[in-house]
C-alpha cells in the first residue's frame, strides 16, 4: 500500500500532501482527509494507510502549507496534557489564519486534484475530517453538493458555521461527537436541524469519549472510540460511493 508525497497546486501555491491507495492498477473511489489541528503525522498515516486497505485512494493535504511545508511546528511523539498548552500556543494562529475563504479556495484545488488521479474513479468522492478537519470536511461537502457523495466528521465543530451551511448538504453524513464536546441536548438540536433539510444523516455520541478520541498519539485517545469510528466510517463509504 504505497504512500506517495504529493504537492497540489492551489491558488495561493502548493500544498504539500500525501495519497494512500491500493497498488493494484485499478481505480478506486476518491476520499479526501482532512486532518486534526496537529497535522500530518505518523498516526494520520496510520488512519490514510487503513482506510485506502478497504479499496480507497486518500488524499490527505496539509492545512498550513502557507505558513511552510509539514510540520510547520514540531510535535512530541505523544502530545500528552502537558505538552498540549505550549502547542497550541503555536497552533492556534495558524488556524486562526485558516478562514473559510482560504479553506473554500484549498478544497476547490484539493477535489480538482483528487479527481484528476489517474487512481481515482469517476463517481463521487467522499469528505472526512477530525477536529478542525470536520468542519473543514463539512464546508466542503456543501460547496460541492455534485461531487461530494459522503461527509464525515470526528469529534470535529462540524456546527459551527450555523443551520444554514448544515441544510446545504446533499452528501450522506456521519458525525461523530465526543462525550466530553456534545450534550444530549446539543445533540438532539443538530440532528433535528439535520431532519429540517432532509440530510440523511447519523450523528451520536460516542460513549466515554473525549475530544480527540480518534488519535492514538494523543491523551484523548480511546480504543473503543476508534473502532466504532471504523465501524460508522467504512459502512458509509460503501454505500455513498460503491453503490452497497
Amino acid at each position: 500500500m504505497p504512500l506517495k508525497a504529493l504537492r497540489i497546486p492551489t491558488p495561493d501555491g502548493r500544498a504539500d500532501a500525501f495519497a494512500a491507495f491500493p497498488d493494484d492498477g485499478e481505480r478506486h473511489p476518491g476520499v479526501l482527509m482532512y486532518t486534526d489541528g496537529f497535522g500530518i503525522r505518523p498516526v494520520i498515516r496510520e488512519l490514510a494507510h487503513e482506510l485506502a486497505g478497504h479499496g480507497y485512494y486518500v488524499l490527505v493535504p496539509h492545512l498550513f502549507y502557507r505558513h511552510g511545508p509539514a510540520p510547520v511546528i514540531e510535535l512530541p511523539e505523544h502530545i500528552g496534557e502537558e505538552a498540549r498548552p505550549a502547542v497550541f500556543a503555536r497552533l492556534m494562529p495558524l488556524i486562526e489564519a485558516h478562514t473559510a475563504e482560504r479553506a473554500l479556495r484549498d478544497a476547490d484545488a484539493y477535489l480538482r486534484f483528487l479527481t484528476a488521479q489517474p487512481e481515482v474513479g469517476t463517481g463521487p468522492v467522499a469528505v472526512t475530517g477530525y477536529c478542525i478537519g470536520g468542519l473543514l470536511a463539512v464546508r466542503t461537502a456543501a460547496a460541492h453538493p455534485g461531487r461530494v457523495g459522503a461527509v464525515a466528521g470526528f469529534h470535529g465543530p462540524v456546527g459551527a458555521d450555523g443551520p444554514g451551511l448544515l441544510s446545504r448538504l446533499t452528501a450522506q453524513v456521519h458525525f461523530a461527537h465526543a462525550e466530553g464536546d456534545m450534550t444530549p441536548e446539543a445533540l438532539d438540536e443538530l440532528n433535528r436541524t439535520l431532519d429540517a433539510a432532509g440530510v440523511d444523516h447519523t450523528s451520536e455520541i460516542y460513549p466515554g469519549t473525549v475530544h480527540g478520541f480518534t488519535m492514538s498519539d494523543t491523551d484523548a485517545f480511546s480504543a473503543s472510540g476508534l473502532k466504532r469510528h471504523w465501524d460508522r466510517l467504512l459502512p458509509l463509504l460503501d454505500r455513498a460511493l460503491s453503490g452497497g
